[in-house]
């Protein structure tokens, strides 16, 4: 089959999956006695508890973990790993917050501090319209962007690129722009999705608890405000991601909290579509007690997110954040998402990062050949779908990479 489609709330998960966990997991007395319930959890569909997920955290073996998570990917997708072509564009780093996490954030004094017009916003996409169907775009907090300026940004946008998702806006953002603009968060959602945006990227849910909050990102939505501008954007219609920033200050049990938080508000309304856990890197930001994640615990976090998460249909490895490598490892750890080529990358960047953006699709996907997956082009909000080896198109094509603004 060259190309199908699926409804959004699927996103692409074989119906039958729960079928599938039974037949791919090995019988339960092959595991330890630790592991037993879990397994026949896995088999039934139920919730893993919180306790349990500590459990998997704190077990030694993490190759029977992902035995467990690939089992689970293997059972909705098989061999299918998903991928698109998107554009990362940043409209401005000043923000009126200060996280000491946050590399990307600058006053509006700064001589690197910058501001997009809508013009050059648009801009920024021309050289790629042909080329990618998303455009990921969050920034900082501007003290004087309201909800008319984000409506004409995106209605330009969309009657620019109307073939362009639009993928924007972090939950503290729209926040902030329901503030400034004296209206609710649902009301915000639901005029900027009238105006063409299309999804919420997920980004800013860090740990979702408050103790852990107010060191990390004091002043930012609460645990409790992140969860309910996503159920609104989930009333209005548009589907979001969710996101776990690890590695800081928080426990394990604070972890898997924030896991248990995000699956109790999917089982509410279904409109997560893509978690998306990644570690905090250090190199150029202000947060010296953090505890930082090895290699290892990236890959059993996404694998234990791939068993918790059994109602959100992907888990992505952000290669932006871990790197080509270690995203290529987590797919054999339950991930089934490679984000995509990313012609252009800050937030990631400014905080050390040094992967590569502007890939070619035949670049991309090596990794997930070496990995054994069969590559899978997909839309935005995993309705459509090509397997990239039936695309007759030249793949060899690079991203043109643009310069970081004020370069």
């Amino acid at each position: 089959m060259k190309s199908w489609a699926s409804d959004i709330s699927s996103c692409g998960v074989n119906e039958d999956w729960l079928v599938r966990i039974d037949e791919l997991l090995p019988p339960s007395d092959y595991f330890e006695p630790v592991l037993r319930e879990i397994v026949e959890s896995l088999r039934s569909g139920k919730h893993i508890t919180l306790e349990q997920g500590v459990e998997l955290w704190n077990y030694p073996n993490l190759s029977a973990v992902a035995t467990l998570a690939t089992a689970c990917k293997q059972a909705r997708f098989g061999d299918q790993v998903f991928f698109n072509s998107n554009l990362h564009v940043n409209q401005t780093n000043i923000c009126t917050l200060a996280c000491k996490f946050c590399a990307f954030r600058r006053g509006p004094r700064a001589k690197d501090a910058y501001a997009l017009s809508i013009d050059e916003f648009i801009e920024r996409i021309r050289p790629y319209e042909t080329m990618i169907d998303e455009v990921h775009t969050v920034g900082g907090l501007h003290p004087e962007w309201d909800v008319d300026y984000y409506e004409s940004l995106f209605s330009r946008v969309k009657n620019a690129y109307p073939h362009i998702h639009i993928k924007s806006l972090s939950a503290v953002e729209v926040k902030h722009i329901a503030e400034v603009s004296g209206i609710s968060t649902y009301a915000l959602l639901s005029r900027l999705n009238k105006s063409g945006l299309d999804s919420l990227p997920g980004g800013g849910a860090e740990i979702l608890d408050d103790d852990v909050r107010n060191v990390i990102c004091n002043g930012k939505e609460s645990s409790d405000e992140y969860i309910s501008i996503h159920r609104d954007a989930h009333s209005v219609g548009m589907p979001t991601n969710c996101t776990m920033l690890f590695g800081t200050i928080e426990s394990v049990e604070q972890r898997i909290a924030h896991l248990c938080k995000l699956r109790a508000l999917q089982d509410e309304t279904g409109g997560f579509q893509c978690f998306v856990p990644y570690p905090y890197l250090p190199d150029n930001s202000r947060l010296p007690e953090a505890q930082l994640a090895s290699g290892s615990e990236v890959l059993r976090m996404i694998a234990i997110s791939r068993l918790m998460l059994d109602n959100i249909p992907h888990i992505k490895a952000y290669r932006m954040n871990i790197g080509d490598r270690l995203s290529e490892l987590a797919l054999h750890h339950g991930a089934d998402d490679f984000d995509g080529t990313v012609g252009h990358e800050e937030i990631m960047h400014e905080a050390g990062s040094d992967s590569i953006v502007g890939y070619s699709k035949s670049e991309l996907t090596k990794f997930i050949f070496e990995a054994k997956g069969m590559p899978v082009q997909r839309n935005s909000n995993y309705t459509k779908f090509r397997r990239f080896d039936d695309d007759d198109r030249d793949m060899g094509i690079r991203l043109p990479v643009t310069s970081s603004v004020g370069e």
